[in-house]
């Protein structure tokens, strides 16, 4: 679905067909996929796995709006507070903790409470559309 809604954004780009063996080429996000993949803005969740149907984390959507950014070569500086207030902000990825700094001091993504940021939780759809109107209003 993320990935559908920014290839969209881009106005539907061609791009060569990815490594996943999980997206088939009938699927209607595959184009999207291959684009995201082409793009380096998602890598899958190893070599020729993008697992479609998963839920989507709450770094995993930072990391691929960080790489969007980039992509778009928006400002993607961390700047602002560390992620050190966050109780489990030792639980964040290796890949995707620019990702998160950036999101937190952009203000697109905060705290699930005060003292937690709950990175590998999945992002419900009320926060996703927060976070994406937060992209599109304050980034993008």
């Amino acid at each position: 679905m993320i990935v559908t809604i920014l290839y969209r954004m881009e106005n539907e780009p061609s791009a060569a067909a990815s490594d996943f063996t999980d997206v088939s080429a009938d699927m209607y996000y595959a184009d999207a996929v291959n684009w995201a993949a082409e793009n380096e803005i998602v890598n899958g969740t190893d070599a020729t796995t993008f697992s479609p149907n998963l839920p989507i984390t709450r770094e995993q959507l930072a990391a691929i709006l960080y790489r969007y950014a980039q992509f778009k070569d928006y400002n993607t500086s961390v700047g602002g507070m560390s992620l050190s207030e966050y109780a489990d902000a030792a639980q964040i990825s290796s890949y995707a903790t620019t990702a998160m700094q950036w999101a937190n001091a952009e203000g697109l993504i905060s705290g699930d409470t005060a003292t937690t940021i709950n990175p590998t939780g999945n992002a419900t759809r009320a926060e996703v559309a927060t976070i994406l109107m937060r992209f599109v209003e304050n980034i993008a």
